[in-house]
């Protein structure tokens, strides 16, 4: 892949004219897009930025109908080759999500994909960085940018050699082991209140916070301090997780890695920086978040606003699926939330769920959100973090295709868009999907 960047970089370097960047609206997205446009942006180069939901056909009919020399994909494009593979510009797509080529691909596109060459599953911020710094070695100062979409896209959880070069490069970064919390900086009771681990009875409850921290046997403050996640010994940090995961006897697999970056001169939860960025994408202020990554102190302010907004969303959904009845079956779960969820937050929603405890590992999680166009969003997430032979891509693709529906993603987190008049025929082919993958496992 790194031959691929050197080739990419390379031609570019020989173009002129306009520049068109499209990249998708979430944390890897966003980033991606603010590591690119940062890199263009210091050669001097004319180009605009368009952060979408998804690539379309009638995303591609707009852009080829711009007089644009260059075009940027980021994020997204590895199943629209063919159609992007048309275009009379040079094309530049970078993306991680796993593809199939079924023909040539022409001079004028430029393809970088971890999937073609190194099989390592990393996010398109962190390959965006690669360009970037290949571009001058000067933009090494945006690795930062790329560990928080790797972390918004959890390729931090199984780093091969791309991802561990790309932390290696980070500067001001620290990393410990605790409770991943987004908010491990701030007073402990608010991290548990806004949890990215969902705790019944706690998680969007200050009360709850409360005590179960006064359960704990943990003072909330010392010293005239609040604590934080950070500040707790070995012992109270043991104390908590046997109340939280209800004296599970694996309660150390929750223990994780804790990423600290210092930004706008303060230290980070970078957990907690790429939900916020997400929080920007998803509730349609994704300018905001791409002005953040820049460093607009302006936007900063705008995006703790939103984000703020973003958490009691996700709580008021939590709560919302604790409540509400799922189809359930052996080593899956279906939750269709219809209208009472909003489409962009249900993958945020499921990733929290596979995060938790509630499910048992390598369980299949699918939520269903309707959408303002009269379709349905469909995200799919596997519980736990543990290796399998579980393909969420290759299993969604089977059911989606029945209804003439439009997928993607990863092995370990893809999803779908369907019609909604298609919803009961989706979750019956759905089912029986997931029963033969049930079958298979157990062969």
């Amino acid at each position: 892949m790194i031959e691929e960047i050197k080739r990419a970089v390379n031609r570019l370097t020989q173009l002129d004219g306009m520049i068109r960047i499209i990249t998708h609206n979430d944390t890897d997205g966003i980033t991606s897009g603010a590591i690119i446009s940062t890199a263009l942006k210091r050669l001097d180069k004319i180009f605009k930025i368009s952060i979408i939901k998804q690539l379309e056909k009638n995303n591609i009919e707009m852009l080829r109908k711009e007089n644009n020399k260059i075009l940027f994909v980021l994020d997204m494009g590895s199943s629209h080759i063919e159609e992007l593979s048309s275009f009379s510009e040079e094309v530049f797509i970078i993306d991680h999500h796993d593809v199939e080529i079924k023909s040539l691909i022409p001079k004028n596109v430029h393809f970088i994909n971890p999937f073609l060459t190194d099989k390592e599953d990393i996010s398109a911020s962190a390959i965006a960085y690669l360009f970037a710094k290949e571009i001058d070695i000067a933009n090494k100062d945006l690795a930062s940018l790329a560990v928080l979409g790797m972390i918004g896209d959890f390729a931090d959880k199984n780093l091969g050699k791309i991802g561990d070069a790309v932390i290696k490069d980070a500067e001001n970064l620290t990393i410990k082991k605790s409770l991943p919390l987004f908010h491990s900086t701030r007073p402990l009771n608010k991290a548990l209140e806004f949890s990215s681990i969902y705790i019944p009875g706690v998680t969007g409850s200050s009360v709850g916070a409360l005590n179960l921290i006064r359960e704990a046997g943990i003072k909330i403050r010392e010293e005239g301090k609040w604590k934080t996640l950070l500040d707790l010994t070995k012992e109270e940090l043991s104390r908590l997780l046997t109340l939280i995961t209800l004296k599970r006897t694996d309660a150390e697999s929750l223990i994780g890695k804790i990423y600290l970056i210092k930004f706008f001169n303060q230290l980070e939860d970078a957990r907690e920086l790429s939900s916020l960025i997400n929080s920007c994408g998803r509730l349609g202020y994704a300018d905001v978040g791409l002005a953040f990554c820049m460093g607009s102190k302006k936007a900063k302010s705008n995006a703790e606003t939103i984000y703020s907004t973003y958490k009691h969303q996700l709580i008021a959904g939590l709560n919302w699926i604790s409540m509400n009845q799922k189809i359930e079956g052996e080593g899956y779960a279906i939750i269709n939330a219809g209208s009472a969820i909003k489409d962009n937050i249900i993958g945020t929603l499921i990733s929290i769920l596979a995060s938790s405890f509630i499910y048992p590992e390598n369980n299949i999680l699918v939520g269903m959100a309707r959408t303002d166009d009269k379709r349905i969003k469909v995200s799919a997430r596997i519980v736990g973090h543990k290796e399998g032979d579980i393909n969420l891509k290759k299993l969604l693709a089977v059911p989606t295709a029945l209804v003439d529906g439009e997928s993607g993603g990863h092995s370990k987190a893809a999803g779908c868009f369907i019609h909604l008049s298609k919803e009961k025929t989706f979750i019956e082919l759905l089912q029986k999907e997931l029963r033969v993958n049930q079958l298979q496992i157990k062969i």
